[in-house]
């Protein structure tokens, strides 16, 4: 049986002053970024302490993190995703839309081990014509998947690297897409139904559950193919859970869970009573630059 939710008052509010966060990646070296919704990339310490970065003036979605602690930040404004170094301070427009087909609403990335980078294209709201971009390393944007196409979100890999899990946010699904052994897309396969919340991000915990945030309700969820849907945090105001959207596992033993709120100018900070399955972070040599 699922544990049961986080009290509302074990809630850690943090990084206060954040313009309206959304993204969110955990660098190789424990380092938390997030993005802004005027195309800021922060740094945020354990502490609360804020460095913005890097802003490209657009609007920041997803973020991703390399081997060399670089940053893949989603911008919707410019349509592209750029490669921040946070050290050197360099920003550089590393993908974008392929001639004749530009990204429609670029939203979320992730690597796989092989460094292959995976991103959700929305498409418009309740237009039904997302799709899903696969980024190989070195290559340029090759269309992967057009059957996750109800605006998708939020992603995240199994484990073994062998499928691709998704968030779609209207109507609210949470789907699968098998990596074939050529690396082509299986069929799109529903696991759960969402609606009518709009789901967001999503993490993969060891014990086999997802963790799902929402942008509506307030609510962090959890599903697990035994144990189904249940709530592991959830806020009837909206104050200290506010639009939560996407979600990552931090800590040395990578047990508590993150949530930027776009809905305010902060994160929240909780015991996720799981561990998290270890992200990809290629290296240099594999992604070619």
């Amino acid at each position: 049986m699922p544990d049961p939710a986080v009290p509302l008052e074990s809630l850690e509010t943090f990084g206060h002053g954040l313009d309206h966060p959304e993204g969110i990646c955990v660098a190789p070296d424990g380092r938390l970024y997030v993005g802004g919704e005027g195309g800021q990339v922060y740094r945020v310490d354990d502490d609360g302490s804020i460095t913005e970065v890097a802003s490209t003036g657009g609007f920041m979605l997803g973020l991703a993190a390399d081997g060399e602690g670089r940053v893949y930040a989603i911008d919707n404004g410019a349509k592209c995703v750029w490669r921040i170094d946070p050290d050197r301070g360099t920003t550089e427009r590393w993908a974008e839309g392929p001639p004749g087909r530009p990204f429609a609403t670029p939203n979320w990335g992730a690597f796989d081990e092989a460094g292959n980078y995976y991103l959700s294209d929305s498409g418009s709201w309740g237009g039904a014509n997302g799709c899903i971009w696969r980024i190989p390393p070195g290559g340029g944007p090759e269309l992967w998947s057009e059957q996750v196409a109800n605006f998708p979100n939020g992603l995240a890999l199994a484990a073994d690297w062998s499928r691709l899990y998704v968030l779609e946010s209207l109507p609210g699904a949470f789907v699968e897409v098998p990596i074939e052994a050529d690396g082509s897309a299986g069929g799109r396969r529903l696991l759960c139904d969402l609606d009518p919340a709009v789901p967001d991000g999503v993490a993969l915990a060891e014990d086999g559950g997802f963790y799902i945030a929402c942008y509506r309700p307030d609510t962090v969820y959890r599903w697990h193919p035994d144990d189904g849907l249940s709530v592991v945090a959830d806020d009837p105001r909206g104050t200290v859970l506010a639009a939560p959207t996407n979600i990552a596992f931090t800590g040395t033993n990578n047990e508590v869970m993150v949530v930027p709120n776009i809905g305010r100018w902060h994160l929240t900070r909780f015991p996720a009573g799981a561990r998290g399955v270890p992200l990809a972070y290629p290296t240099r040599n594999v992604l070619g630059s």
